[in-house]
């Protein structure tokens, strides 16, 4: 960068650089932001934008890095910041001039270790975690996308995967200090950042989406080791892993597919405690007189004890999630976002 640039942007007030993003926003998301302001407030804003008419794009781009610093220091967005500019950017300007101020300030900006995990591949990931402690394990994985950490911990040794699991389920506010032995080991292939917040990484809610997508012999096994050192932690993660009531999200394909493989008996008492929503989504996979039967048969049952309705669900998940592992069904909750 131009030092003269860089003199220039340290002479522009607060209001100027605000009039700059303006600028760059377009007429209707400034007249938007405008309507929000006091008549004094759009008249100083308006007289800015007069004064940085015709700005350089080395001084756009100063500009617009310090604008998404300053947001991610009021904010704390840090991890997955790089797809937030991205998206304001693109919806901003267009996505071919996006592209251009992106790789700018992308030059004078520092690389967070975890934005750039985004561009490895698991068995790179793995490779550089391998030797690592457990929780240095656990801090990465947790803030990976989720199908991208159960890749990677599918290739860590079997010994650690439980261990992993279980930190990554009693992580919450994770501070600079912790944060900074996670530097420590992404600093030996790429440069660091040096100013990370405390951040809301982990929890029992991601150990399950990890879990998810995991095959199930992994983990039963991985639940079975967790269980040892603290049966709460392992009902909770479990609890929060695909349910019965997630089968509202599968396609119909994959639900008269899953039905196939039902007892009409395990399904009736199953259904006995679903939702109305869920009761029709799964009915409405089956033939007109198949679902009356059903219904009919709920209807004689009379009351059943909660126990035996659970106890039915998750006999349906268990073969579910075979099937899945199989590749026979797609379950919405194991592919993508975990519902809860």
């Amino acid at each position: 960068m131009k030092k003269s640039t860089t003199d220039l942007f340290k002479t522009l007030s607060g209001t100027q650089k605000a009039a700059i993003l303006l600028m760059l926003f377009g007429e209707a998301t400034a007249a938007q932001i405008m309507r929000n302001l006091t008549p004094r407030e759009v008249q100083h804003l308006g007289a800015a934008m007069y004064s940085v008419r015709g700005v350089d794009q080395d001084t756009l781009s100063l500009v617009l890095e310090d604008f998404f610093e300053t947001l991610r220091l009021q904010t704390g967005l840090g991890f997955g910041a790089a797809g937030y500019i991205r998206n304001v950017l693109s919806s901003a300007f267009g996505e071919d001039k996006a592209e251009t101020v992106i790789s700018r300030i992308g030059q004078s900006s520092s690389e967070r270790p975890l934005e750039i995990l985004d561009w490895m591949d698991a068995p790179s990931i793995a490779e550089l975690l391998v030797d690592e402690h457990p929780q240095i394990m656990a801090l990465t994985v947790a803030c990976l996308d989720h199908a991208l950490a159960a890749q990677v911990l599918m290739l860590l040794p079997e010994a650690v995967q439980p261990e992993v699991i279980q930190r990554i389920a009693s992580l919450n506010t994770v501070q600079p200090e912790a944060l900074a032995d996670l530097q420590h080991v992404m600093q030996r292939k790429f440069k660091a950042s040096t100013t990370m917040r405390a951040s809301q990484i982990g929890g029992v809610k991601a150990a399950a989406r990890i879990m998810n997508f995991t095959r199930s012999a992994m983990e039963a096994r991985i639940l079975k080791d967790i269980r040892k050192d603290d049966k709460d932690l392992m009902q909770a993660i479990q609890d929060n892993m695909f349910v019965f009531d997630n089968l509202i999200k599968s396609d119909d394909r994959s639900l008269q597919t899953l039905l196939r493989a039902v007892e009409n008996e395990t399904l009736i008492l199953a259904l006995k405690g679903a939702d109305e929503l869920l009761k029709a989504k799964i009915l409405g996979c089956m033939s007109s007189r198949a679902a009356a039967n059903i219904r009919d048969e709920m209807e004689a049952l009379g009351p059943v004890r909660l126990t035996d309705v659970q106890a039915a669900q998750k006999q349906i998940v268990a073969v579910a999630r075979q099937m899945s592992d199989e590749g026979t069904i797609v379950l919405a909750g194991r592919g993508g976002e975990l519902m809860v």
